[in-house]
C-alpha cells in the first residue's frame, strides 16, 4: 500500500525504490501498472502518463533500457486495452447493473466521448487521465467490430508510449532539463488534467444555474 501511495505522490522515487529493491523485476512491475491502468476499471487512478514521462527520463540516465522499455510498455498498453474491451463485451451489461455511482460517472463520461469522436475515441482516449480506462470497456459494451478497435487500439496505445516515454528520454538527455524534471513533471500533469477537469466544472455549474 506504502508502494502504491509514493507512486502516486513520488513516482520517480517509486521507480528507484523498486529497481534498488526488485532489480530486474522493475520492468515486469511496469508493465503490470500500465496494463492494470489501461485495462482493469477498477484501477483508474493508477498513474499513465507521468508514469510514462518518468521511465522515459529514468531511462536517459541508464537506469532503465529504453530498448526494452518501449516494446514493452507499447504491450501493456495495447492488452490492457483489449483486455478491457472484452471485459465490456461479454460482461459489461451485467457489469453495469450494480449501478455504483462512481462507476456510473466515469462510464457516462466515457459514454459521451465514445459518441462524439466515434471509432476514433479509442485512440483519442490514450491522452485523457480516467477516460481511457472506460472508453475501451463502453466500447466493448457497445459491440464495437473487434478489427475496428484493434486498429485504434495499437495506433492510440503505440503514440501514447513513444510519446510521453520518448519524450522523457529526450528530456533526461537535456541536463537543464533533467535538473527541472519535478517542475516539467507538474506541468505535463496539469496539461494532461485541467482539460478533464475544465470539462467537469462546466457541466456542474450549467447543472447549478439550469
Amino acid at each position: 500500500m506504502n508502494e502504491i501511495i509514493e507512486l502516486l505522490t513520488n513516482t520517480e522515487g517509486a521507480i528507484f525504490h523498486f529497481l534498488q529493491t526488485y532489480g530486474e523485476v522493475t520492468y515486469l512491475i511496469l508493465f503490470l501498472i500500465i496494463f492494470s491502468e489501461t485495462g482493469l476499471i477498477v484501477f483508474p487512478f493508477l498513474p499513465g502518463d507521468g508514469l510514462l514521462l518518468t521511465v522515459g527520463v529514468i531511462a536517459a540516465s541508464g537506469a532503465l533500457h529504453i530498448g526494452i522499455l518501449l516494446p514493452l510498455l507499447i504491450v501493456a498498453a495495447i492488452l490492457g486495452n483489449l483486455v478491457n474491451y472484452c471485459v465490456g463485451r461479454y460482461t459489461g451489461k451485467r457489469i453495469l447493473r450494480y449501478k455504483h455511482p462512481l462507476l456510473q460517472k466515469y462510464v457516462s463520461k466515457a459514454h459521451d466521448f465514445f459518441g462524439k469522436y466515434g471509432a476514433t475515441a479509442v485512440m483519442a482516449s490514450r491522452f485523457f487521465p480516467i477516460v481511457r480506462t472506460y472508453v475501451p470497456f463502453v466500447a466493448g459494451v457497445s459491440e464495437m467490430p473487434w478489427t475496428q478497435f484493434q486498429k485504434y487500439n495499437v495506433l492510440g496505445g503505440t503514440l501514447w508510449v513513444l510519446i510521453f516515454t520518448g519524450g522523457g528520454y529526450w528530456l533526461g538527455g537535456i541536463p537543464v532539463m533533467r535538473e527541472n524534471f519535478p517542475l516539467i513533471f507538474g506541468i505535463v500533469m496539469v496539461l494532461t488534467i485541467v482539460p478533464l477537469l475544465y470539462k467537469i466544472a462546466t457541466r456542474l455549474l450549467r447543472k447549478v444555474f439550469a
